[in-house]
This record gives structure tokens, C-alpha cells and sequence, in this order.
């Protein structure tokens, strides 16, 4: 999978953030902070850092019933984020916002000790990069397993979402239609006549080329070293270039350029659920139960949806977390 929210990260939004403004799972990409900052709503409600504070982390802590909702500095994450915090206002909790506070390697120290009460994560990156690099999980129940077991004291997880930003095998519409194409198994009588494309790692790493050989015993007519689910990879697989390619499963290209994402039933890339990460202590009833019925609703094309709305239509980070919460009854 691709490190998406570590240091070294990117995030599905990477390839459009190029495209839109420039912007969690298994090699590195770069994460690039976004320049957007809630205006309405929660902003409004709360001290919210996003886009223009030099130091996200400084001040309030939260006091006596209150929280810290944090996020990662890349467009997803921020407007998950304000979905968490809305939610939570609507429900009388009191909400204080720390938003593009950076990478991994920032935020989850300040999670671990309070600083930081919820920030959304990816269950997958947040047990193989903070949790336990050694592990092999790769379901959405062995990823969560696994983070349940090996979490510091300090800290939980709730409900992950059905939604996942994950690396994808891709293609353009015309070749899902002309092939039949919607698992990559399905790839595997053409495989032999195409060029699949993805960052350089892919040609070496176990969930890219020999993963799918592996796992759907692909072998593809050539590999071609692109950039990592960016402008360059998305150009070719519209070019036909590459017929196939690594695209995060919530680019909003899928979206403006109506591209397809195959399914992957044998697990070759690892979960990438969004999961709430939680610092234990601040946790109540009443968060539980309000970030459970967000995620329980979450799917990667909601999640899609407002990624597209953020990044490239340039929508307001709380007017597109008010309209998903009102489309999903919590509005």
C-alpha cells in the first residue's frame, strides 16, 4: 500500500492537489499541506488552525468535556474532520479544531498524550507505520484485530467506515467496458497486452507488480515507471499509454474522468478504512455513538464525492461536511 499520511506520505488527493491547489497504503508519495480553511459552521464554533496557523499544535488543549478534533495537512482528512466535529456540536459536544497539523509522525504523539482528542485515520497505514510495522493484516477485521491489540493504553479506535483511500488497479471507462472488466482478476486473459503503470516502487514492491502476479497471476505486457497516482499517471492511462494504473480509490479524477477502479477480493492492497483514532480518556458515550453512525454511513464514494467537491470545485470544507451529514440523516 501507499504511506499516505506519514511523513513521506501522499494522499488520494495528491494527484489532483496538483491539478487543483497541490496536496493515508504501501510505499511513499509526499503530503503536501492544502491552503483551504473552514469558514462557516464548525470554523466558526471553534479555533480551527486549518491553512494558516504556524503551529496547529499550540493551545487549546481542551478542557472539562470537550475535544480536540486534529487532522493530517491534505484535503480528505480536513473535511473529515469537519464531519467529525459537526457531528459532535450537533450533539452538544464541545469542539475545538486543530486542523492541517501535518504528518503522521506529528499528529499521533500529540493523540497519544491528549493533546489531540480524535483525528481520522486509515486503519492500515495507522497499524503499519505508528502501530506494528511487523504486521501482515490485510482484511478490514485483521487490520482493526490487530490495532485493537496492539494499541498503546492511551489511545482507541471506533468503527472504521466502509470507505477506503487505497491503491487501485484502474482503468478508463472504455477499457472496463470493453473488456468486462470490474475485479482485477478480471484482467487476467489481457494482462499480456498491456502496459500497466504506477510510481517506480510498484515495479519491485509486494502489493505492486509481483503482488499481482501473486495474487492474479497478472503478467503485463511492459511496467511503466510513472509518478504516484499523479497528473503524469492519469495523463497516460487517458492517453492509453498505460491501460491500467495505481490510482488512490478517492482521486477525484475518478470522478471528472469517469475512470473505474477494479475491486481487489483477494486483499493484494491492504485496508485503508478511515477509522476514528481516539485519545481514550476523552472519549464518552456520546462521541462513540456519533462517530460509529458516521462511519457505519461512510462509503469511498461519499468519500469521493467530497474530495471532488473540496479539491477540484474548490466548495467550502464545511458547507460539503453539512451537506454529507444532512444526506446521511445527521444534518
Amino acid at each position: 500500500m501507499t504511506y499516505r499520511i506519514a511523513a513521506t506520505s501522499g494522499v488520494a488527493a495528491l494527484a489532483v492537489i496538483g491539478l487543483a491547489a497541490v496536496t493515508a497504503c504501501s510505499s511513499s508519495s509526499s503530503s503536501t499541506p492544502s491552503a483551504a480553511t473552514s469558514t462557516s459552521g464548525a470554523a466558526s464554533a471553534s479555533a480551527s488552525a486549518s491553512g494558516g496557523a504556524s503551529n496547529p499544535l499550540s493551545g487549546g488543549s481542551g478542557g472539562s468535556g470537550s475535544v480536540v478534533i486534529g487532522s493530517a495537512n491534505f484535503p480528505e482528512n480536513e473535511v473529515l474532520a469537519e464531519v467529525y466535529a459537526l457531528a459532535l456540536q450537533k450533539k452538544g459536544v464541545k469542539v475545538t479544531t486543530k486542523l492541517n497539523i501535518g504528518a503522521r509522525e506529528v499528529y499521533y504523539p500529540q493523540v497519544e498524550k491528549g493533546a489531540i482528542s480524535i483525528i481520522p485515520e486509515y486503519n492500515g497505514n495507522l497499524l503499519a507505520v505508528e502501530v506494528d510495522k511487523t504486521s501482515n493484516a490485510k482484511t478490514t477485521a485483521q487490520v482493526n484485530a490487530a490495532l485493537a491489540a496492539k494499541l498503546p493504553s492511551s489511545l482507541t479506535v471506533l468503527n472504521s467506515a466502509p470507505a477506503q483511500d487505497s491503491d487501485s488497479v484502474t482503468v478508463t471507462a472504455a477499457t472496463a467496458a470493453k473488456y468486462h472488466l470490474k475485479t482485477i482478476a478480471d484482467l487476467k486473459p489481457y494482462a499480456s497486452g498491456m502496459v500497466l503503470g504506477g510510481p517506480p516502487e510498484w515495479k519491485t514492491r509486494s502489493d505492486g507488480v509481483p503482488g499481482l502476479k501473486a495474487n492474479y497471476g497478472l503478467t503485463f505486457k511492459a511496467f511503466d515507471p510513472l509518478d504516484t497516482s499523479g497528473p503524469i499517471t492519469l495523463s497516460a492511462l487517458q492517453s492509453g499509454k498505460v491501460q491500467a494504473a495505481d490510482v488512490f480509490t478517492t482521486t477525484p479524477q475518478i470522478v471528472t474522468d469517469k475512470l473505474v477502479s477494479l475491486a481487489d477480493p483477494k486483499f493484494n492492497f491492504a485496508a485503508q478504512n478511515v477509522i476514528p483514532l481516539v485519545y481514550k480518556p476523552a472519549l464518552t458515550p456520546t462521541i462513540s455513538s456519533t462517530l460509529n453512525a458516521i462511519s457505519a454511513k461512510l462509503t469511498t464514494q461519499a468519500l469521493l464525492q467530497m474530495d471532488n467537491a473540496v479539491i477540484t470545485e474548490k466548495a467550502n470544507y464545511t458547507t460539503v461536511a453539512e451537506g454529507f451529514l444532512q444526506s446521511i440523516g445527521m444534518g
